[in-house]
């Protein structure tokens, strides 16, 4: 049975590769097994506005998201991470295998604007598994907001 994420990359018509690469310890293993660059392993953050309420970022590998960016992007004076037992609850995903696609909720979607014009892995709903996507298409897919709201990861 293909996992949530799966389905609805199906659903939205959207074309995919599946990679298979079973478990990776640092972002340079992931772009090698996936065969891709760095920037083109992208990971789903799951940030909080308030209570219930959530949005997933996209951050191109090798980033980290710029919390002052995000926030006047959003018009908030706050933001947080939640745990990880949240995370799951609110996209019935693992912290490793979240994805937008296929998420328990449809929560907004903010995109750093380096994703743009380029094939990125996702996760996939499951751990060591991704899918290969146009970024273009999925970000008009997922009805995404595109803006610089990441900062180069700390000694990169």
């Amino acid at each position: 049975m293909p996992s949530a994420a799966i389905t609805a990359l199906d659903a939205a018509g959207l074309p995919y590769r599946v990679i298979r690469h079973g478990p990776v310890t640092s972002l340079s293993e992931a772009a090698a097994v996936r065969g891709v660059e760095i920037p083109d392993v992208v990971k789903t953050i799951v940030v909080r506005r308030g209570p219930d309420d959530h949005l997933f970022v996209l951050t191109p590998g090798g980033r980290v998201i710029s919390w002052p960016k995000l926030r006047a992007l959003l018009g908030v004076n706050r933001l947080s991470m939640p745990d990880a037992a949240t995370a799951k609850d609110v996209t019935g995903y693992e912290r490793g295998t979240i994805t937008p696609f296929g998420a328990t909720t449809a929560w907004p979607v903010v995109a750093d604007e380096r994703v743009r014009g380029r094939t990125i892995t996702l996760g996939a709903g499951e751990h060591g598994v991704a899918v290969a996507v146009d970024a273009d298409a999925a970000l008009a897919v997922l009805g995404a907001t595109v803006a610089d709201v990441t900062d180069p990861e700390p000694g990169r």
